[in-house]
């Protein structure tokens, strides 16, 4: 299997420029259906929208959401208000060659993720985050950045990571117990994972008001969930990056539940009118449509690199699993909410686009089902065979120039670890 994009080098110095547009470059074009994902008619209860559905709010508030593909599948055109067609611009050139690489993303960023599911209940991974239900935010968005773009994750970004080059078998290190990331951050433009909750905010934001300083143009993008938004680094960084003009994007993916707690015990008003507050804009977009995240994310990431400042934007989907496999769903929501979202499926909601436009065959469908399984393959071999951490690693990159407390206590540990073998051997 080959990764969607080449490896991304770092450019944090002044002037530099990405190869190509700010556009996405969809991954390779072959390849077909996942394992019980895409296929099917429309499920029961799927609703024609328009672009901005407008949804009543606490309050008698209303909502806007941009929305660029329906859950049918249909292309909607924006008409109204600006800037609204100004997001639908973002991706008005789009290829079927480029549709075809964004539904390969997806279908192959849930192939991953249900392997590393399958694998912890195996006993293979500690725990696992599922993304199951948020490909289309997570790809439409990381399609969106440049080379020099940088990204700040979570723990839960994979299709992010997939988008930026970052080979997926090295995810699962850190989830196995074997290291701490896998990867170097400054390959991909991509930062290790973050388990606390929010503090990734305010790490972008530095970064991005470095990058200001540097003269560049690149942009940085901070992912977090809708209950990190209750979290005080959030907010400090939404304040320094209006205060500093930082050319930061925050992507919140809204998917309903902060572990157990629903919206309803998060917010009064919807997430993106937050940003209000603050000083800068916010949007909402159909996080379970790739083309509105896509366009929307293209949109807040040309106006950071602009020195326009930061923007937020909310996407609005659904966490069809669980919070992580240690989490019972069951407990706190209703099935059938599930089953409502089930029909916005974002992997189902592209092909039924790629079939009606006659953008896709059989053809594609079936190579890309059989990708699917070769990755699945790669997954569980590779976790299977993932060695052992040196136990002296856990010493190394503590202090840049190195400490000489550091280098006591290593030599303290490899005693102590040798007292073990020696016990052994007698």
């Amino acid at each position: 299997m080959t990764d969607s994009t080449a490896a991304r080098k770092p450019r944090r110095s002044a002037g530099s420029k990405a190869a190509g547009t700010t556009g996405t470059k969809a991954a390779g074009t072959t390849g077909g259906k996942a394992a019980g994902t895409t296929g099917g008619k429309a499920g029961a209860g799927a609703k024609r929208t328009t672009r901005t559905t407008r949804t009543a709010a606490k309050k008698g508030s209303e909502t806007e959401l941009v929305q660029l593909l329906t859950p049918e599948g249909e292309r909607v055109e924006p008409t109204g208000k600006a800037p609204y067609a100004e997001y639908a611009g973002y991706v008005a050139g789009i290829t079927p060659d480029e549709l075809r690489g964004l539904y390969r993303d997806m279908v192959l960023t849930r192939r991953f993720d249900a392997e590393a599911t399958a694998l912890q209940r195996q006993g293979e991974l500690g725990l696992w985050a599922s993304l199951l239900g948020q490909e289309a935010a997570q790809i439409g968005s990381g399609r969106a950045t440049r080379e020099d773009d940088y990204v700040f994750p979570t723990y839960r970004e994979h299709g992010v990571a997939w988008c930026r080059g970052v080979d997926p078998t090295n995810l699962l290190g850190m989830f196995r117990g074997v290291n701490h990331g896998g990867w170097d951050p400054n390959s991909n433009n991509f930062h290790l994972y973050t388990i606390v909750i929010g503090s990734q905010a305010l790490h972008a934001t530095g970064y991005a008001m470095g990058v200001a300083k540097d003269g560049a143009d690149s942009g940085v993008i901070a992912y977090f969930g809708d209950g990190a938004s209750s979290q005080g680094d959030v907010n400090e960084a939404f304040n320094f990056a209006a205060v500093y003009n930082a050319p930061v994007v925050f992507f919140c993916q809204n998917n309903q539940w902060a572990i157990s707690e629903s919206n309803e015990k998060q917010t009064r008003v919807p997430l993106y009118q937050r940003a209000q507050g603050f000083g800068f804009p916010g949007v909402r977009v159909d996080g379970n449509d790739v083309l509105a995240s896509l366009a929307v994310t293209r949109w807040a990431l040309d106006r950071a690199r602009r020195g326009e400042g930061p923007a937020l934007i909310e996407a609005y989907t659904y966490r069809m699993g669980a919070h992580t496999t240690s989490d019972d769903p069951s407990r706190y929501r209703h099935d059938d909410e599930r089953a409502a979202w089930e029909a916005k499926d974002p992997i189902l909601r592209l092909r039924r686009h790629l079939e009606s436009a006659h953008h896709a065959d059989e053809g594609f469908f079936a190579e890309l089902e059989t990708e699917s399984e070769a990755l699945g393959k790669r997954v569980r071999e590779v976790v299977r065979a993932m060695p052992d951490p040196d136990r002296l690693a856990l010493f190394e990159h503590v202090y840049a120039d190195g400490h000489a407390l550091v280098d006591e206590e290593r030599v303290q540990f490899a005693a102590y670890q040798a007292s073990f073998a020696e016990s052994e051997g007698v």
